[in-house]
């Protein structure tokens, strides 16, 4: 494998609620190595995002508190100042935001937006950032770039905005790029053209990716690896392989049970009972999990759950995948689910 290019150490992110903090992002450690594309998983709020923004120091920090270590190429984000911070953000690590609407400038060309980052990062001429600009208009897809170039964003597609999203994430040549929910809202054939654009992009840059998404689909289309988030830790990692087709943990099983399947079209469509607490009513010991299972009794979950490594590299957090079933369902067999090559 190849070398690392982001170790997150003990990262813990905790937000101010009536003058307390807690964590949304609790003691996660993760590794991104170049030319890889892990994927981080989950439902809403499980802290997908949190952990995104968190990379990037992008948190108000007044109302956050951040611990641990997020190393990048021998530095650690963490103790970086606003300067040094700033000259990471847009040239080393690129960041595709979820909704490019809300992202983008609704007041500015979309070549202009382009050229800030440009701006910022390099000493390129006007007429060097506007030939840039075009080449990765066209280098994203845009059929028409010197059209493009002079429109405003509430004038293109979602997957234009998209493209256009993706463009300035990657203006500088960043040897890292966070991508949150890059094809939400848009159509399956839309998303498609991004994820291979996004394929395409690292193929020839050996980038590095994160990969945040709810979508398993998306997962098992792009990602080497995966990691599994839950109530603001990560319960599961492994490559997609084992996640998909071996799956351990009960949140991780619950996810692909719900995958409706040509095979179950005359089945009920798995529902995974509950929803994630709210942060300030998270239970902070004992398995989070836990009270969506409640047929699985508790001498089966740990009182500090951790991290067990099952088979090399392929991570489960707490004893209780071991007595899991599906709710009258007893010993029922573990999903697969089958990955394009």
């Amino acid at each position: 494998m190849s070398k690392p290019l982001l170790e997150i150490e003990h990262l813990t992110t905790s937000f101010r609620i009536s003058n307390q903090y807690y964590p949304a992002v609790d003691d996660v450690s993760l590794t991104v190595h170049e030319n890889e594309i892990l994927a981080i998983v989950g439902e809403s709020g499980c802290g997908k995002s949190a952990l995104a923004l968190s990379i990037l120091g992008l948190h108000q920090n007044k109302r956050t508190k951040m611990e641990g270590s997020i190393n990048y190429k021998g530095s650690n984000l963490l103790s970086l100042s606003d300067s040094n911070m700033n000259k990471i953000r847009g040239k080393e690590i690129g960041m595709i935001f979820q909704e490019p609407l809300t992202a983008l400038n609704p007041l500015m060309t979309v070549g202009k937006q382009i050229e800030e980052n440009l701006d910022y990062h390099t000493n390129l001429s006007s007429s060097q950032k506007k030939e840039r600009a075009l080449q990765l208009l066209a280098q994203v897809g845009i059929p028409k770039p010197s059209i493009t170039y002079k429109q405003y964003p509430h004038e293109l597609s979602g997957g234009m905005r998209q493209r256009v999203m993706i463009s300035i994430a990657i203006a500088c040549n960043p040897s890292f790029i966070i991508a949150d929910e890059p094809t939400t809202a848009l159509d399956v054939t839309i998303q498609a053209q991004i994820l291979d654009l996004l394929k395409e992009i690292q193929k020839e840059t050996k980038l590095g990716i994160i990969l945040i998404t709810h979508d398993l689909s998306v997962v098992a289309e792009v990602a080497d690896r995966v990691a599994v988030m839950y109530a603001g830790q990560i319960i599961e990692t492994g490559t997609v392989e084992e996640i998909f087709n071996q799956p351990l943990h009960p949140y991780t099983r619950s996810l692909l049970n719900s995958i409706p399947t040509t095979h179950s079209k005359n089945q009920r469509l798995h529902i995974i009972e509950g929803t994630v607490p709210p942060l300030d009513k998270l239970p902070r010991t004992g398995c989070r999990f836990s009270h969506r299972i409640p047929w699985i009794q508790s001498y089966a979950h740990e009182e500090q759950p951790g991290l067990h490594e099952v088979t090399p590299n392929h991570y489960v957090r707490c004893s209780c995948y071991k007595h899991f079933h599906f709710k009258n369902e007893k010993g029922a067999p573990i999903v697969n689910v089958s990955i394009k090559g």
